[in-house]
Protein backbone atom coordinates (compact mmCIF):
# COMPACT_ATOMS: atom_id res chain seq x y z
CA UNK A 1 0.00 0.00 0.00
CA UNK A 2 1.44 3.37 -0.99
CA UNK A 3 2.23 6.10 1.65
CA UNK A 4 -0.49 7.89 3.22
CA UNK A 5 0.47 11.57 2.86
CA UNK A 6 -2.12 14.42 2.91
CA UNK A 7 -1.28 17.34 1.58
CA UNK A 8 -2.70 20.92 0.97
CA UNK A 9 -2.34 23.45 -2.31
CA UNK A 10 -0.70 27.03 -1.21
CA UNK A 11 -3.60 28.76 -1.80
CA UNK A 12 -5.55 26.55 0.93
CA UNK A 13 -3.10 28.10 3.52
CA UNK A 14 -4.54 29.49 6.77
CA UNK A 15 -5.37 33.18 5.91
CA UNK A 16 -6.02 33.90 9.61
CA UNK A 17 -4.70 32.77 13.05
CA UNK A 18 -6.78 31.22 15.66
CA UNK A 19 -7.31 33.03 18.62
CA UNK A 20 -8.03 31.15 21.26
CA UNK A 21 -9.18 33.75 23.79
CA UNK A 22 -12.33 34.42 21.97
CA UNK A 23 -13.59 31.08 23.21
CA UNK A 24 -12.55 29.96 26.60
CA UNK A 25 -14.67 30.56 29.02
CA UNK A 26 -12.10 32.09 31.40
CA UNK A 27 -10.01 35.03 31.57
CA UNK A 28 -6.21 34.79 31.95
CA UNK A 29 -4.72 36.25 34.92
CA UNK A 30 -3.21 39.57 33.90
CA UNK A 31 0.89 40.01 33.88
CA UNK A 32 2.12 41.89 37.16
CA UNK A 33 4.98 44.73 36.95
CA UNK A 34 7.80 43.54 38.69
CA UNK A 35 8.61 46.61 40.34
CA UNK A 36 4.87 46.99 41.66
CA UNK A 37 3.51 43.77 41.74
CA UNK A 38 0.30 45.43 39.76
CA UNK A 39 -0.79 44.67 36.44
CA UNK A 40 1.83 45.84 33.84
CA UNK A 41 1.13 49.03 32.12
CA UNK A 42 1.31 48.50 27.95
CA UNK A 43 3.86 51.27 28.16
CA UNK A 44 6.31 49.90 29.80
CA UNK A 45 5.92 46.55 27.87
CA UNK A 46 6.54 49.00 24.75
CA UNK A 47 10.28 48.94 25.57
CA UNK A 48 10.51 44.93 25.08
CA UNK A 49 7.74 44.84 21.91
CA UNK A 50 6.56 46.26 19.24
CA UNK A 51 3.06 47.52 19.50
CA UNK A 52 1.38 45.38 17.07
CA UNK A 53 2.48 42.45 18.81
CA UNK A 54 1.34 44.15 21.86
CA UNK A 55 -2.36 44.38 20.70
CA UNK A 56 -2.17 40.55 19.51
CA UNK A 57 -0.89 39.79 22.85
CA UNK A 58 -4.15 41.19 24.91
CA UNK A 59 -6.40 40.67 21.66
CA UNK A 60 -9.69 38.30 22.53
CA UNK A 61 -10.35 38.63 18.48
CA UNK A 62 -11.14 35.05 16.96
CA UNK A 63 -9.02 35.26 14.14
CA UNK A 64 -6.69 37.79 13.59
CA UNK A 65 -5.68 38.17 9.21
CA UNK A 66 -2.45 37.19 8.33
CA UNK A 67 0.13 39.58 6.39
CA UNK A 68 0.48 38.91 2.68
CA UNK A 69 4.07 39.03 3.29
CA UNK A 70 4.17 36.78 5.80
CA UNK A 71 2.14 34.74 4.11
CA UNK A 72 4.43 34.87 0.79
CA UNK A 73 7.17 33.77 3.14
CA UNK A 74 5.41 30.71 4.56
CA UNK A 75 4.69 29.83 1.15
CA UNK A 76 8.21 28.93 1.12
CA UNK A 77 7.09 25.81 3.11
CA UNK A 78 3.77 25.66 4.43
CA UNK A 79 1.41 23.93 4.27
CA UNK A 80 3.52 21.14 5.59
CA UNK A 81 2.06 17.22 5.04
CA UNK A 82 0.46 14.67 7.25
CA UNK A 83 1.67 11.53 7.36
CA UNK A 84 0.17 8.62 8.25
CA UNK A 85 2.90 6.26 10.56
CA UNK A 86 1.76 2.79 8.40
CA UNK A 87 5.35 1.70 9.36
CA UNK A 88 5.37 1.94 13.31
CA UNK A 89 1.69 0.99 13.13
CA UNK A 90 2.54 -2.35 11.78
CA UNK A 91 6.14 -3.11 14.15
CA UNK A 92 3.55 -1.88 16.91
CA UNK A 93 0.68 -3.97 15.76
CA UNK A 94 -1.57 -1.93 17.16
CA UNK A 95 -5.13 -1.27 15.56
CA UNK A 96 -4.87 2.87 16.38
CA UNK A 97 -4.13 4.76 13.89
CA UNK A 98 -1.26 6.60 13.72
CA UNK A 99 -0.42 10.43 12.17
CA UNK A 100 2.27 12.65 12.60
CA UNK A 101 2.32 16.55 11.08
CA UNK A 102 5.78 17.22 10.02
CA UNK A 103 7.02 20.49 10.47
CA UNK A 104 11.07 19.66 9.95
CA UNK A 105 10.16 20.75 6.12
CA UNK A 106 10.68 24.55 6.97
CA UNK A 107 14.01 26.47 6.20
CA UNK A 108 15.27 25.61 9.73
CA UNK A 109 13.89 22.62 10.26
CA UNK A 110 11.27 23.01 12.96
CA UNK A 111 7.97 25.06 13.50
CA UNK A 112 10.16 28.06 15.20
CA UNK A 113 9.91 29.64 11.88
CA UNK A 114 5.92 29.97 11.87
CA UNK A 115 6.26 32.75 14.91
CA UNK A 116 9.56 33.97 13.87
CA UNK A 117 8.38 35.20 10.25
CA UNK A 118 5.45 37.49 11.44
CA UNK A 119 7.57 38.30 14.40
CA UNK A 120 9.98 39.69 12.58
CA UNK A 121 7.58 41.20 10.17
CA UNK A 122 5.99 42.97 12.66
CA UNK A 123 9.00 44.66 14.02
CA UNK A 124 10.15 45.67 11.00
CA UNK A 125 7.04 47.83 10.33
CA UNK A 126 7.09 49.34 13.70
CA UNK A 127 10.97 50.41 13.03
CA UNK A 128 13.00 47.75 14.75
CA UNK A 129 16.69 47.46 14.08
CA UNK A 130 18.04 44.40 16.02
CA UNK A 131 15.84 41.44 17.53
CA UNK A 132 17.47 39.91 20.50
CA UNK A 133 16.34 36.76 21.71
CA UNK A 134 17.43 33.63 23.71
CA UNK A 135 17.51 30.38 22.51
CA UNK A 136 17.64 26.52 24.13
CA UNK A 137 18.73 23.80 21.29
CA UNK A 138 18.69 26.84 18.69
CA UNK A 139 16.04 25.79 16.95
CA UNK A 140 14.22 29.18 18.07
CA UNK A 141 17.66 31.17 17.15
CA UNK A 142 18.10 29.86 13.51
CA UNK A 143 14.32 30.41 13.04
CA UNK A 144 14.75 34.34 14.04
CA UNK A 145 18.00 34.42 12.09
CA UNK A 146 16.29 33.44 9.31
CA UNK A 147 13.41 35.63 9.73
CA UNK A 148 15.59 38.33 9.93
CA UNK A 149 17.55 37.92 6.72
CA UNK A 150 14.26 37.67 5.33
CA UNK A 151 13.04 40.90 6.36
CA UNK A 152 16.00 43.41 7.31
CA UNK A 153 16.61 42.82 10.74
CA UNK A 154 20.21 42.23 12.98
CA UNK A 155 19.94 39.06 15.37
CA UNK A 156 21.73 38.20 18.06
CA UNK A 157 21.14 35.19 20.31
CA UNK A 158 22.33 34.21 23.91
CA UNK A 159 22.07 30.18 23.64
CA UNK A 160 22.37 28.23 26.59
CA UNK A 161 25.58 26.90 27.55
CA UNK A 162 25.37 23.32 27.40
CA UNK A 163 23.60 23.17 24.03
CA UNK A 164 25.53 25.57 22.35
CA UNK A 165 28.50 23.34 23.39
CA UNK A 166 26.42 20.42 22.52
CA UNK A 167 25.31 21.19 19.19
CA UNK A 168 27.75 23.29 17.43
CA UNK A 169 25.99 23.46 13.61
CA UNK A 170 22.70 25.17 15.35
CA UNK A 171 25.91 28.34 15.61
CA UNK A 172 26.75 27.35 11.92
CA UNK A 173 23.08 27.61 11.04
CA UNK A 174 22.77 31.09 12.64
CA UNK A 175 25.74 32.35 11.64
CA UNK A 176 24.96 31.70 7.98
CA UNK A 177 21.58 33.71 8.01
CA UNK A 178 23.70 36.19 9.30
CA UNK A 179 22.38 36.12 13.47
CA UNK A 180 25.21 36.09 15.85
CA UNK A 181 25.17 34.02 19.01
CA UNK A 182 27.18 33.08 22.35
CA UNK A 183 26.81 30.86 24.61
CA UNK A 184 24.76 32.23 27.84
CA UNK A 185 25.79 33.06 30.69
CA UNK A 186 28.06 35.17 28.69
CA UNK A 187 30.49 38.04 29.58
CA UNK A 188 28.45 40.67 28.04
CA UNK A 189 26.21 41.38 30.08
CA UNK A 190 26.29 42.05 34.00
CA UNK A 191 23.94 39.50 35.19
CA UNK A 192 25.97 36.95 32.87
CA UNK A 193 28.75 37.71 34.94
CA UNK A 194 27.22 36.56 38.20
CA UNK A 195 27.70 33.36 37.01
CA UNK A 196 30.98 30.74 36.55
CA UNK A 197 31.88 29.73 33.62
CA UNK A 198 31.63 26.22 34.44
CA UNK A 199 27.76 26.64 34.91
CA UNK A 200 25.70 25.14 32.32
CA UNK A 201 22.82 27.69 31.52
CA UNK A 202 19.02 27.34 31.86
CA UNK A 203 16.86 29.61 29.30
CA UNK A 204 15.76 31.96 32.50
CA UNK A 205 19.74 33.16 32.53
CA UNK A 206 19.55 33.65 28.94
CA UNK A 207 16.29 35.78 28.79
CA UNK A 208 17.70 37.82 31.18
CA UNK A 209 20.40 38.47 29.43
CA UNK A 210 18.64 39.09 26.03
CA UNK A 211 16.27 41.68 28.02
CA UNK A 212 19.16 43.45 29.66
CA UNK A 213 20.56 44.29 25.76
CA UNK A 214 17.33 45.12 24.61
CA UNK A 215 16.95 47.87 27.46
CA UNK A 216 20.51 49.26 26.98
CA UNK A 217 20.16 49.03 22.88
CA UNK A 218 18.68 51.67 21.01
CA UNK A 219 16.21 50.23 18.61
CA UNK A 220 16.11 46.84 20.21
CA UNK A 221 13.15 45.01 20.51
CA UNK A 222 12.99 41.58 22.51
CA UNK A 223 11.83 38.30 20.38
CA UNK A 224 10.41 35.23 22.35
CA UNK A 225 10.25 31.98 20.79
CA UNK A 226 6.85 30.59 22.79
CA UNK A 227 5.43 30.91 26.21
CA UNK A 228 3.63 33.95 25.03
CA UNK A 229 0.03 34.54 23.86
CA UNK A 230 1.24 36.43 20.27
CA UNK A 231 3.78 33.46 19.49
CA UNK A 232 0.88 30.26 20.48
CA UNK A 233 -1.56 32.72 18.01
CA UNK A 234 1.22 32.41 14.87
CA UNK A 235 1.92 29.35 15.78
CA UNK A 236 -1.95 28.14 15.21
CA UNK A 237 -1.31 27.21 11.18
CA UNK A 238 0.08 23.78 12.93
CA UNK A 239 -3.46 22.93 13.80
CA UNK A 240 -5.71 24.61 11.61
CA UNK A 241 -3.92 23.01 9.00
CA UNK A 242 -4.14 19.49 10.44
CA UNK A 243 -7.92 19.95 10.92
CA UNK A 244 -8.24 20.96 7.12
CA UNK A 245 -6.01 17.71 6.39
CA UNK A 246 -7.56 15.50 8.78
CA UNK A 247 -11.30 16.72 7.05
CA UNK A 248 -9.89 15.90 3.47
CA UNK A 249 -9.56 11.96 4.69
CA UNK A 250 -12.47 11.99 7.40
CA UNK A 251 -10.65 10.97 10.46
CA UNK A 252 -11.69 12.33 13.59
CA UNK A 253 -8.98 12.10 16.16
CA UNK A 254 -9.17 10.76 19.67
CA UNK A 255 -6.16 12.11 20.71
CA UNK A 256 -3.97 15.09 19.72
CA UNK A 257 -0.08 14.84 20.94
CA UNK A 258 2.91 17.29 21.10
CA UNK A 259 5.76 18.09 23.24
CA UNK A 260 5.69 20.84 25.74
CA UNK A 261 8.69 22.90 26.96
CA UNK A 262 7.46 26.34 26.90
CA UNK A 263 4.29 25.68 25.09
CA UNK A 264 4.78 27.08 21.13
CA UNK A 265 4.88 23.96 19.38
CA UNK A 266 2.38 22.25 21.99
CA UNK A 267 -0.08 25.56 21.77
CA UNK A 268 0.20 25.67 17.97
CA UNK A 269 -1.36 22.09 17.48
CA UNK A 270 -4.03 21.86 20.33
CA UNK A 271 -5.44 25.28 20.31
CA UNK A 272 -7.66 24.99 17.06
CA UNK A 273 -9.25 21.75 18.82
CA UNK A 274 -10.42 23.75 21.90
CA UNK A 275 -13.56 24.62 20.48
CA UNK A 276 -14.44 21.24 19.86
CA UNK A 277 -13.29 20.27 23.53
CA UNK A 278 -15.67 22.88 24.67
CA UNK A 279 -18.30 21.73 22.93
CA UNK A 280 -18.28 18.29 24.23
CA UNK A 281 -16.37 16.18 21.39
CA UNK A 282 -14.00 13.45 23.38
CA UNK A 283 -10.49 14.50 22.39
CA UNK A 284 -7.60 14.06 25.06
CA UNK A 285 -5.18 16.85 24.01
CA UNK A 286 -1.84 15.93 25.62
CA UNK A 287 1.44 17.63 26.55
CA UNK A 288 4.44 15.64 26.99
CA UNK A 289 7.41 17.21 28.63
CA UNK A 290 11.07 15.48 30.15
CA UNK A 291 10.55 13.69 33.05
CA UNK A 292 13.85 16.17 34.33
CA UNK A 293 12.16 19.17 33.48
CA UNK A 294 8.28 18.81 34.46
CA UNK A 295 6.85 22.55 34.69
CA UNK A 296 3.29 20.67 33.94
CA UNK A 297 3.52 17.53 36.14
CA UNK A 298 5.50 18.60 39.23
CA UNK A 299 5.52 22.60 38.80
CA UNK A 300 2.74 25.13 40.73
CA UNK A 301 0.69 27.27 39.33
CA UNK A 302 1.38 30.04 40.68
CA UNK A 303 2.68 33.86 39.42
CA UNK A 304 6.64 33.68 38.44
CA UNK A 305 9.46 35.38 36.37
CA UNK A 306 9.88 34.16 32.88
CA UNK A 307 13.68 34.71 33.52
CA UNK A 308 16.01 34.11 36.51
CA UNK A 309 17.07 37.93 36.96
CA UNK A 310 13.30 38.74 37.39
CA UNK A 311 13.22 41.60 34.55
CA UNK A 312 10.43 39.91 32.88
CA UNK A 313 6.53 40.44 33.97
CA UNK A 314 5.61 37.96 36.17
CA UNK A 315 3.18 35.32 35.03
CA UNK A 316 0.50 32.63 35.55
CA UNK A 317 1.60 29.63 35.16
CA UNK A 318 3.16 26.16 35.80
CA UNK A 319 6.68 26.89 36.94
CA UNK A 320 9.33 25.05 38.87
CA UNK A 321 10.72 28.55 39.71
CA UNK A 322 12.85 30.84 38.01
CA UNK A 323 15.78 29.25 39.92
CA UNK A 324 15.06 26.16 38.86
CA UNK A 325 18.58 24.43 36.82
CA UNK A 326 17.57 21.42 35.06
CA UNK A 327 19.44 18.41 33.96
CA UNK A 328 21.34 19.03 31.14
CA UNK A 329 19.34 16.75 28.77
CA UNK A 330 19.47 17.15 25.16
CA UNK A 331 16.57 18.31 24.78
CA UNK A 332 17.63 21.74 25.27
CA UNK A 333 14.05 23.26 24.14
CA UNK A 334 12.03 21.82 26.52
CA UNK A 335 14.62 23.08 29.70
CA UNK A 336 12.54 25.88 30.77
CA UNK A 337 11.06 26.94 33.97
CA UNK A 338 7.53 27.93 33.63
CA UNK A 339 4.99 27.08 31.03
CA UNK A 340 2.70 29.05 28.62
CA UNK A 341 0.07 31.03 30.63
CA UNK A 342 -2.60 29.96 28.32
CA UNK A 343 -1.16 26.05 28.62
CA UNK A 344 -0.95 26.72 32.13
CA UNK A 345 -4.88 28.06 32.40
CA UNK A 346 -5.89 25.13 30.27
CA UNK A 347 -4.31 22.63 32.15
CA UNK A 348 -5.65 23.83 35.44
CA UNK A 349 -9.06 24.12 34.07
CA UNK A 350 -8.66 20.23 32.87
CA UNK A 351 -9.10 21.22 29.10
CA UNK A 352 -6.21 19.39 28.16
CA UNK A 353 -3.78 16.57 30.12
CA UNK A 354 0.41 16.46 30.51
CA UNK A 355 2.59 13.50 30.38
CA UNK A 356 6.36 12.98 31.50
CA UNK A 357 8.91 10.70 29.76
CA UNK A 358 12.40 10.10 30.71
CA UNK A 359 15.32 10.52 28.12
CA UNK A 360 15.89 6.64 27.53
CA UNK A 361 12.49 6.31 26.83
CA UNK A 362 12.51 9.52 24.38
CA UNK A 363 16.16 8.26 22.40
CA UNK A 364 14.72 4.94 21.87
CA UNK A 365 11.51 5.98 20.73
CA UNK A 366 13.23 8.51 18.31
CA UNK A 367 15.77 5.76 16.87
CA UNK A 368 12.69 3.41 16.36
CA UNK A 369 10.72 6.13 14.45
CA UNK A 370 13.95 6.87 12.37
CA UNK A 371 14.20 3.64 11.17
CA UNK A 372 10.57 2.69 10.48
CA UNK A 373 9.78 6.27 9.26
CA UNK A 374 12.71 7.54 7.44
CA UNK A 375 13.01 10.96 9.70
CA UNK A 376 15.36 11.18 12.75
CA UNK A 377 13.77 13.55 14.66
CA UNK A 378 14.43 16.30 17.28
CA UNK A 379 14.92 14.66 20.68
CA UNK A 380 12.41 17.57 21.54
CA UNK A 381 9.64 15.89 19.20
CA UNK A 382 10.35 12.48 20.12
CA UNK A 383 8.71 13.15 23.77
CA UNK A 384 5.60 13.34 21.51
CA UNK A 385 6.58 9.72 19.55
CA UNK A 386 7.49 8.16 23.13
CA UNK A 387 4.27 9.21 24.72
CA UNK A 388 1.84 7.92 21.07
CA UNK A 389 3.96 4.46 21.40
CA UNK A 390 2.81 3.77 25.00
CA UNK A 391 -0.69 4.69 23.81
CA UNK A 392 -0.70 3.03 20.24
CA UNK A 393 -0.12 0.09 21.86
CA UNK A 394 -2.81 0.06 24.50
CA UNK A 395 -5.22 -0.37 20.99
CA UNK A 396 -7.66 2.08 23.00
CA UNK A 397 -7.94 4.69 20.46
CA UNK A 398 -8.81 4.90 16.97
CA UNK A 399 -6.93 7.66 16.14
CA UNK A 400 -3.76 9.75 17.05
CA UNK A 401 -2.33 12.29 15.46
CA UNK A 402 1.17 14.13 17.23
CA UNK A 403 3.24 17.25 15.83
CA UNK A 404 6.94 16.12 14.68
CA UNK A 405 8.13 19.96 15.42
CA UNK A 406 11.61 19.44 13.69
CA UNK A 407 13.72 17.17 12.22
CA UNK A 408 16.77 16.18 14.70
CA UNK A 409 20.03 16.32 12.05
CA UNK A 410 21.48 19.35 14.21
CA UNK A 411 21.15 17.04 17.29
CA UNK A 412 23.19 14.12 15.88
CA UNK A 413 25.76 14.67 18.58
CA UNK A 414 22.81 13.51 21.20
CA UNK A 415 22.69 10.41 19.56
CA UNK A 416 26.08 9.34 19.57
CA UNK A 417 25.43 9.63 23.46
CA UNK A 418 22.64 7.85 23.76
Amino acid sequence: MFREYVTLKPEELPRNYYNVLADIPFRLDPPLDPETQQPMSPEKLLRIFPEPLLEQEMSTERYIKIPEPVLKEYAVYRPTPLIRARFLEEYLGTRTKIYYKYEGTSPTGSHKVNTALAQAYYNKISGTKTLVTETGAGQWGSALSYAGAKFGLDVKVFMVKVSYNQKPFRKTLMNIFGGSVVPSPSKLTNFGNKYSDEHPGTLGIAISEAIEVVLSEEGAKYALGSVLNHVLLHQTVIGLEIKEQLKKIGVIPDMVVACHGGGSNFGGTILPFIPDVLQGRKIDLVAVEPESCPSLTKGEFRYDYGDTAGLTPLMKMYTLGKDFVPPAIHAGGLRYHGASPIVSKLYHERLIKAASVTQEEVFEAAKLFAKLEGIIPAPESAHAIAYVIKKAKDNGKEAIVFTLSGHGHFDLNAYQNN
